[in-house]
């Protein structure tokens, strides 16, 4: 049961009605209920017993850590990495074991020995399995640090692991700062359960009127990329960027607009991150809630860590003290980025496209950032002038898109084949003599898609001021109503969905 389902809005509008009904009391619990339901009609049922033994672990964990003096370093420390790897261990079988075995058969066939030294095995994999797994590290983690207190009632445990919401595609959470008002009573409040509602409908526009679209695009060029080289590639891969965003970004809208309707104020996954002029901006925009966890959880602990102060000792008598403290974090990057890749899933085309590339891109960024920094001086350009912010962010997002082809290809082995049949063919042509209406979208269908974009620009446009939900709000009724229905509509009327149509899965609900 997909969230972009028929089936699925009824299920949110019985859920959202009882739970305004019932005492509020009752509410929390109702909310964990309806959370098993949903894993249920999902077809998730038998694979609960995952992310139940994840929350089992992380509750133990944290009682016997509260029950544990603090002068008890050598015990606590024990606690949390037993509690760390039976989390870590779960997620390895359920998602890296085949990753690994890959590798080793690779390495061994390299050297001449058999194609296929292990066996792979698979395994079904329950939703969101990677959000919910570092939601509860980072609870264990904070637990043990004093940040936050331990949950002393398994089933609210249960409901901050387990919400259905983020199961889908996340966000990340953090006990600390979300987790209280998943238990607090909530009293019906139109103007949140209105604006949530909203947020949701924009979120159904960004999938399936241009995420569904964009998709047929681009499954016909990376489905053959070697009949559709050259330019062909370079359109599906932008195309395929505007793709990611708007399904996952879409996704995120749905997910904390219906829980804004119920009261629960999820953290924010996107700030426009197209019009971010550096990568390392990007991903300070680009799924926030991950970049802040890598940096909470693996990247301030790396640098502290007594590896990484020797690192930066060494470094510091060896190139200076600038620039031994710049290589020691470039090598506690390497770590973060590689996670980052690794998070993203058990394959290499992963550790390269989402990982180990972005950190080159960040290690050339900061290295080069004072020659032409020079360079600017001695032309007189402005640096912070609009032509060469333009230049950033178009720079910008040609190397994210590098990567994001990575991301896409069927393999990485494909990803640089069509790296190479991208830059051997020259054929501008295909972008005006009317061949890219041969990939799936007829004239109409590309000018919807095109229209599409221009309004998904605007609004992005404005949110780099404000929220475009209260901009609305502040217009008189019926201006108002006109606008959210004329959303509404032209999702019904230009969404790809109904009958004979199954809707794709959102791209990030596989992690």
């Amino acid at each position: 049961m997909g969230i972009t389902s028929f089936y699925f809005l009824c299920f949110f509008i019985v859920l959202l009605i009882v739970y305004y009904c019932i005492p509020r009391k009752l509410q929390w619990g109702f909310l964990l209920s309806g959370s098993a339901a949903y894993c249920l009609l999902a077809g998730q049922g038998a694979l609960l017993f995952y992310p139940v033994v994840s929350v089992g672990a992380c509750y133990a964990g944290t009682k016997l850590l509260a029950g544990t003096p603090a002068e008890a370093e050598k015990r606590r420390r024990g606690i949390l990495a037993v509690t760390i790897l039976v989390n870590i261990g779960i997620l390895f079988a359920l998602k890296y074991v085949n990753f690994f075995i890959n590798t080793v058969d690779g390495v061994v066939h390299l050297f001449g020995g058999p194609g296929e030294l292990i066996s792979g095995v698979d395994f079904l994999v329950p939703l969101g399995v990677s959000f919910y797994t570092f939601s509860l590290l980072g609870y264990v983690i904070d637990v043990y640090y004093g940040l936050a207190g331990p949950q002393k009632n398994f089933g609210r445990l249960a409901l901050y692991g387990l919400y259905f919401p983020n199961l889908i595609s996340g966000p990340i959470l953090k006990y600390r700062e979300h987790a209280a008002q998943f238990f607090a009573p909530h009293d019906f409040d139109y103007k949140q359960v209105t604006r949530g509602l909203q947020r949701m409908i924009w979120g159904f526009f960004k999938k399936l009127v241009i995420a569904e679209r964009l998709g047929v695009l681009v499954n016909t060029v990376y489905g053959d990329y070697e009949g559709y080289p050259g330019a062909y590639i370079w359109v599906a891969t932008v195309c395929y960027a505007f793709q990611l965003y708007t399904d996952f970004s879409g996704c995120m809208d749905i997910v904390l607009g219906l829980s804004q309707s119920l009261g629960i104020a999820l953290p924010e996954n996107f700030q426009t991150p197209f019009f971010a002029k550096s990568v390392a901006e990007y991903w300070r925009r680009w799924h926030i809630t991950l970049g802040v966890w890598m940096k909470d959880y693996v990247f301030y602990p790396l640098l502290r860590s007594k590896l990484f102060t020797n690192l930066n000792q060494s470094f510091r008598k060896k190139f200076g003290k600038k620039r031994g403290k710049q290589y020691a974090t470039f090598a506690a990057m390497f770590v973060l980025w590689l996670t980052v890749g690794i998070w993203h899933g058990g394959d290499w085309k992963f550790v390269i496209g989402s990982g180990l590339l972005h950190w080159f891109y960040i290690v050339m960024e900061e290295l080069l950032a004072p020659p032409f920094a020079r360079l600017n001086e001695r032309l007189h350009l402005n640096g912070e002038g609009r032509f060469l912010n333009g230049v950033r962010i178009l720079r910008t997002f040609f190397l994210v898109c590098i990567g994001d082809l990575f991301f896409r290809a069927a393999s990485t082995g494909d990803a640089f084949a069509m790296l190479g049949e991208a830059v051997r063919v020259w054929n501008p042509h295909i972008l005006w003599d009317g061949s890219l209406l041969q990939l799936g979208l007829d004239g109409i269908e590309t000018a919807v898609t095109v229209l599409s974009l221009l309004l998904l620009w605007a609004v992005s446009l404005y949110q780099r001021k404000g929220s475009v939900r209260e901009w609305i709000g502040a217009k008189p009724l019926a201006l108002r109503w006109m606008l959210w229905y004329a959303l509404l509509f032209a999702v019904i009327l230009l969404g790809y969905y109904g009958p004979g149509y199954s809707a794709s899965e959102f791209i990030y609900q596989g992690f």
